[in-house]
């Protein structure tokens, strides 16, 4: 049985990628850090694709010891496309930010993602069908303001995933990498990023996307070839293409 593995799953994008991905008949391992949401996760998959097997791995990856003990937990698994979808924002100018607060988004947007790729594609390199899907954020490639440090995370994901994809077609290998850039989507980002809750996209934000549109455009990137599934910030039309990032090679 082959699965895919969603860091990030219990809520947002992660959420309704798993949803989708189960209408396909896929078998999933569910990755966040609240398990009470993994588990009725797991019971509406369930009612959804009786076929599909769900794993839940209750875990905080901000923890550099906890993203090594996930992957290990998995070695006798056959996942046939991992991805990296745990991240949050942070508001606000860099001379007030809340060090730990950012501290711990840098090791999960940026550390965490680096790990989990790394061991990935050490042993999915040359896997035919194998896919790793790292999610950015427009964010990723123009910086917003008052998200300075969010959108270096990002930025790094990027480069990061177009470089890796660039690597592994010189290489010739069978793995594939590639890359989501969401604009701003309904979900409890806003929330997290500004400390808040209860923020409202309709009442607040021009145009943003719901999670479930998310998802699909998720899923439009794994059926295809390009490496880059990015979201226009001016009318929110998603398109998929090559790399955008210069690449030296």
């Amino acid at each position: 049985m082959k699965y895919t593995v969603i860091t990030g799953a219990s809520s947002g994008i992660g959420y309704e990628a798993a949803k989708l991905l189960a209408e396909k008949g896929k078998s999933l391992v569910l990755v966040a850090r609240r398990k009470e949401e993994l588990e009725a996760l797991r019971d509406e998959i369930k009612s959804i694709s009786s076929d599909s097997d769900v794993i839940i791995k209750s875990t905080d990856l901000s923890y550099s010891e906890n993203v090594y003990g996930l992957y290990e937990s998995l070695a006798d698994l056959d996942i046939e496309t991992w991805v990296n979808n745990a991240g949050f924002g942070d508001a606000g100018q860099i001379k007030d930010v809340d060090l730990g607060k950012i501290e711990n988004m840098i090791r999960l947007n940026i550390e965490a993602l680096t790990v989990l790729s790394s061991l990935y594609v050490r042993d999915y390199h040359d896997v035919e069908g194998a896919q790793l899907l790292n999610v950015s954020s427009v964010g990723g490639y123009r910086i917003v303001p008052n998200s300075v440090t969010y959108c270096a995370t990002k930025f790094f994901v990027s480069a990061y995933t177009e470089g890796l994809a660039q690597e592994l077609k010189q290489n010739g290998a069978k793995l594939r990498a590639k890359v989501l850039a969401p604009a701003a989507t309904e979900t409890s980002f806003a929330d997290r990023a500004r400390d808040t809750e209860g923020f409202d996209y309709s009442e607040n934000v021009a145009k943003y996307h719901t999670a479930r549109e998310m998802a699909e455009f998720l899923y439009d990137l794994l059926e295809g070839d390009e490496v880059v599934g990015i979201v226009d910030p001016e009318d929110y039309s998603f398109s998929l293409r090559g790399p955008i990032k210069p690449y030296a090679g």
